[in-house]
């Protein structure tokens, strides 16, 4: 909203507060300025002269030379080249002397040897923005009306000596997109009193009766609650007077005529819509808002048609629509020249009505802007007769006695309760009743008492953000001045910020996966429907959740598994000869038990990686070394190390679909309620490769739930050993089936508190020990913390390993 100074000036004395100080009250009083720019570009000395002579250049076909009175006491003369350029015609004149924005400086010159005392100026070289001229003043010098002063200073005329304030309205605060709500709101800042305009005035009604010419109805009551309507007889359309021109272009607007222009000038002032019909346009005087009907159009004033939908409100006679309801009038009823009698609309529709509309044909304009924010409904018909009376002193129309109207509903005014205790003990200050009553009162808020310190305002209707005692409290306290409200330190306990366990285990696992060399991914949480089919083990038996308005089948299911995701995204990878991919993603799938969901699925927080080509590239000196289910396991058990799970992960044999059999397993945690398995890891199934058009791809996925249980990230420190350690090798031959994990659990065991480690060091099979048989090797490292092991001890512990891999395994120690 731009708020002309000059303007405001009419409404409230601001003597004494220039326009940058206005501007830094009202920001501190909650509405922000933005800037305040000066409507003067930097002209001086351009005086409003009358052209008395237009003769030819003698030596120049595009140059005039013309004589000009300027109130100077001589007549100037002075060549121009506009080709609009007349005798008889009041201009700007930019005498010798006069300076204009850019750093002109004007000075006697001669102009293809004809001597020049000054220059005649147009609308842009005055620093005025020529777009926002009626369209025949955008070309050629700028044309003063007829009755303008010889001699006057041009900044008066045009008003071009004012600042504007470019308010930075927050939505709530609609009442500012008026002069008269910016008026108020300095008012109760400065404590000024108001001088508001007189809306009937300038009403001289005709002997004739408004009912006679228009009847007005409403047939959409849930959209429209008022709607009011004036007749005025014979209007004579021309251009406004350049004081009204002036403020529209100050506040942005175009003018275009004296009927557009103060229906224009009047929602400015009011902050109210209105808008004039050619009255001989109107079919049978007669006008409905109603809802559009099915397959229904409108060229609107801009010359668009318009296709309307059933929910769209409009203006209708008895014939067609003439109008789209607070958004734009029709062209079917547009004010012209030939236009002689119109009639005068003011109405309260429905903002979310106007809203819907504007939005979905993609036509916003000021009207509809206000109507949005909803409009005051006590100024409805105060704007129609403020307008009536513009109308009949700038158009000689004579406007009809009476006003046609309908109203569903009025809205009645907000009456809160507020107490003296409330203010303070919310604002931290010490106001007394006074204080409090004096703020409201500058306001405009009626206070009536409703016992000690306690009082029953009523709010007026243009405030319609107020609704609660809170929202007093906020008015007192802008009003008062926020920088006057005591410091008040903060009492209390507090908690310091943490993450929860959950979120530390997340950080945790994207810290060890990163630094394993793999990328997060964030993919999408919908899916195809095929996808959901793969990796059922994954899945648990869930049925595919479909989306009501899927953007398309690639994204109609919410996803069950996070690996097909990282699958696509591989192959994404692959097709941009990107050829080495270690990607990991960590979120939530969605399981439910229900074909048709009766209540919200299960959201499963999931962590699942793939890696796919080389772990290292090829060199000079050393070849390619492609990934393999041992990296992939590998990069599980850093986290589980990290995450303090080793004790209870073991990983057993297993071959869920989706997966390469013999090279998968399944990953079990051990809890207190029994072994449960919580993911998989292993080579994806060569027939999955090829629907993706992978090589060999490694991928594994877990669920978090349990390790978020388990998880315990404390390490424990204990000093160095500081007695040695006595090694013992073995090499034992079992059945194939037999896993090595199975084994160290077993020497773990059985071996006792002696035993500081085991691992597998060594696999081999061959004919030479049996086709079903293989010889695992294991490294065993025992160690005392306070004392030196003898060999009797070492042995002891030895021999009950090996009976008991016998007993258990049926072993034999590889000779």
């Amino acid at each position: 909203m731009n708020v002309s100074y000059r303007w405001l000036s009419d409404y409230i004395d601001l003597s004494g507060i220039p326009a940058e100080q206005l501007a830094e009250m009202m920001t501190r009083g909650g509405i922000e300025i933005d800037s305040v720019p000066s409507r003067n570009a930097g002209v001086t000395g351009v005086v409003v002269g009358y052209v008395k002579k237009r003769e030819k250049h003698p030596d120049a076909d595009k140059l005039s030379v013309c004589t000009v009175d300027a109130g100077t006491g001589e007549d100037l003369q002075i060549v121009c080249g506009a080709s609009n350029i007349g005798a008889d015609m009041k201009v700007p004149v930019a005498v010798v002397g006069a300076k204009l924005p850019g750093g002109l400086n004007i000075k006697r010159a001669k102009l293809r040897g004809v001597e020049s005392q000054g220059m005649i100026c147009s609308a842009r070289e005055l620093g005025i923005n020529d777009k926002l001229l009626p369209k025949e003043q955008q070309e050629g010098i700028l044309v003063l009306p007829p009755e303008t002063e010889i001699g006057r200073d041009i900044l008066d005329v045009l008003a071009l000596d004012d600042s504007i304030l470019e308010l930075d309205l927050t939505p709530n605060r609609s009442d500012c997109l008026s002069m008269l709500g910016v008026a108020y709101e300095v008012s109760a800042l400065t404590g000024r009193p108001l001088n508001l305009p007189d809306p009937a005035k300038d009403i001289y009604s005709a002997a004739e009766i408004t009912s006679d010419y228009v009847r007005v109805s409403i047939s959409s009551p849930e959209h429209c609650s008022l709607y009011t309507a004036r007749y005025i007889k014979g209007v004579k359309v021309a251009p406004a007077p350049q004081w009204i021109q002036n403020r529209l272009i100050a506040a942005g607007v175009r003018p275009i005529n004296n009927i557009v222009d103060i229906t224009n000038y009047v929602m400015l002032e009011y902050g109210q819509p209105l808008h004039a019909f050619d009255a001989g346009k109107v079919a049978g005087g007669r006008i409905d808002v109603r809802l559009a009907q099915a397959g229904e159009t409108l060229v609107t004033l801009d010359d668009q048609e318009r296709k309307l939908e059933p929910h769209m409100l409009v203006i209708a006679d008895a014939e067609k629509a003439i109008g789209l309801a607070g958004v734009m009038g029709g062209a079917n009823s547009e004010v012209s020249e030939g236009t002689t009698d119109i009639i005068l609309e003011s109405a309260k529709f429905d903002g979310s009505t106007v809203r819907r509309t504007s939005r979905q044909l993609g036509l916003r304009s000021e009207a509809s802007a206000r109507f949005e924010k909803e409009v005051d409904p006590d100024r409805v018909r105060a704007a129609l007769d403020r307008a009536a009376g513009l109308i009949a002193r700038y158009a000689e129309g004579l406007v009809t006695e009476g006003v046609a109207e309908a109203e569903v509903s009025a809205k009645q005014p907000a009456v809160i309760d507020l107490s003296l205790s409330r203010v303070n003990g919310m604002l931290g200050t010490e106001l007394s009743s006074l204080e409090i009553k004096t703020i409201l009162s500058r306001l405009q808020f009626k206070v009536e008492a409703s016992g000690d310190d306690i009082w029953k305002v009523t709010v007026p209707s243009r405030r319609g953000d107020i609704s609660r005692d809170v929202d007093l409290v906020e008015e007192i306290a802008r009003l008062h001045g926020y920088d006057e409200i005591p410091t008040t330190p903060i009492e209390g306990p507090t908690t310091p910020g943490s993450l929860t366990k959950p979120q530390a285990i997340r950080r945790v696992l994207r810290t060890i996966l990163t630094g394993s060399g793999l990328h997060e991914a964030i993919s999408y949480s919908v899916t195809s429907l095929p996808r959901t089919e793969l990796f059922a083990e994954l899945a648990a038996g869930a049925k595919p959740i479909a989306l009501a308005m899927p953007m398309s089948e690639e994204r109609s299911v919410l996803r069950t598994t996070l690996i097909p995701s990282l699958l696509e995204a591989a192959a994404y990878n692959l097709n941009r000869k990107n050829n080495d991919v270690a990607l990991f993603e960590i979120g939530n799938v969605y399981h439910t038990d229900e074909t048709t969901l009766t209540r919200l699925p299960n959201e499963k927080p999931r962590a699942a990686l793939l890696l796919l080509g080389n772990r290292r590239t090829a060199a000079w000196n050393r070849t390619a070394e492609s990934v393999d289910f041992y990296d992939a396991k590998g990069i599980l058990e850093q986290a589980f190390d990290r995450l303090g799970l080793t004790g209870r992960i073991s990983y057993e044999a297993a071959q869920p679909a989706g997966f390469h059999p013999g090279r998968t397993a399944a990953v079990v945690i051990r809890t207190e309620r029994g072994s449960e398995t919580i993911g998989y890891v292993g080579q994806v199934h060569p027939e999955t490769q090829r629907e993706f058009d992978l090589p060999d791809a490694y991928v594994a996925e877990l669920e978090l739930e349990p390790i978020y249980e388990y998880a315990d990230a404390s390490i424990e420190y204990r000093i160095l050993p500081r007695y040695p350690a006595i090694e013992r090798d073995i090499a034992v031959v079992v059945d194939r089936s037999v896993a090595g994990g199975a084994l160290t659990e077993t020497i773990a065991v059985s071996a006792g508190e002696l035993l500081e480690s085991v691992k597998v060091f060594d696999v081999y099979t061959g004919e030479r020990i049996g086709s079903d048989k293989k010889s695992v090797a294991l490294a065993l490292v025992y160690r005392h913390a306070e004392r030196t092991l003898t060999d009797e001890e070492v042995g002891e512990a030895h021999a009950r390993v090996l009976a008991q891999l016998e007993q258990s395994y049926g072993a034999e120690l590889r000779k």
